[in-house]
């Protein structure tokens, strides 16, 4: 396995924190579209992946960056873009910037993620905070010799998306007057988008949304210990859902106008922790 300074993640999170100093509580992980999030930061330094040492992104909406600034009074880490497995990358790739900022000292994880419905009961540009997930991409970030300086070799995932932090989302999204679902998380590898027979059948196992992403770091990021909130913005209707087939201008054009009702979300919630 190795010495921990010889993994890429503790190599990665040495160079951050040499250019960034202390870590913040908080880091969040922008998902397709969601990138005008970082707007939101004030006095923000930046830096490319690959100058710190995590892998570059190569999909549209994922820009590669990490930012480090103010959301209102609160420091945070943002890391605009993530690898998907779906490019043909490695899972140690796809979960390097988790396990950078686990090592880093960061203790909470906040992700947003494109989604499709999976029921007529969500529409483009709603909100749902994940509450579970079922793992269909058939990989799995822990396979492998485990890293013991990180967490255990079985950790637990009955808890992987905080429960307290989901009670704080809703309850700060009620006073905010922001509506929040709440639902199942399917992954699925991707990159083609779901049939309409996998979108039945992905209804039918409980989930109420599907992506290509979020799974593979939540496990990577409570294996090492940090706590996790995903709120996830439905970016188009599950195949045979509607007669408008998905595409992906669509999904960051519908994700970017309803990051305007999640930013002062994230902000409000960010303050509190």
């Amino acid at each position: 396995m190795g010495e921990p300074e010889n993994h890429p993640y503790a190599q990665a999170a040495e160079a951050i924190a040499r250019q960034f100093g202390k870590a913040p509580k908080v880091a969040v992980i922008l998902g397709s579209g969601a990138g005008g999030l970082r707007d939101a930061l004030h006095g923000a330094e930046s830096e490319g992946y690959g100058a710190i040492g995590l892998p570059t992104t190569s999909v549209v909406g994922h820009q590669g960056e990490l930012i480090v600034g103010q959301l209102g009074q609160t420091k945070v880490a943002m890391l605009a873009g993530r690898i998907h497995a779906y490019e043909g990358r490695s899972m140690e790739e796809s979960v390097r910037a988790v396990r950078a900022m686990a090592a880093w000292g960061v203790e909470v994880l906040l992700m947003t993620s494109a989604v499709g419905s999976l029921h007529t009961g969500l529409s483009p540009g709603d909100l749902v905070q994940i509450t579970d997930h079922i793992n269909l991409m058939g990989i799995n970030p822990l396979v492998g010799p485990n890293i013991d300086e990180l967490g255990p070799r079985f950790p637990d995932l009955a808890q992987a998306y905080d429960p307290e932090l989901a009670r704080q989302a809703h309850s700060t999204a009620q006073e905010m007057g922001v509506d929040l679902h709440s639902g199942v998380y399917a992954a699925v590898r991707g990159p083609s988008f779901e049939t309409p027979a996998e979108v039945r059948m992905l209804g039918q196992m409980g989930a109420a949304v599907v992506g290509m992403s979020v799974v593979p770091e939540t496990i990577a990021a409570v294996h090492a210990g940090m706590r996790v909130l995903t709120i996830a913005i439905v970016s188009n209707e599950g195949t045979g859902l509607s007669e408008t087939p998905p595409n992906h201008a669509d999904v960051t054009a519908t994700v970017g106008r309803a990051a305007s009702r999640l930013c002062p979300l994230l902000e409000r919630l960010v303050s509190e922790w």
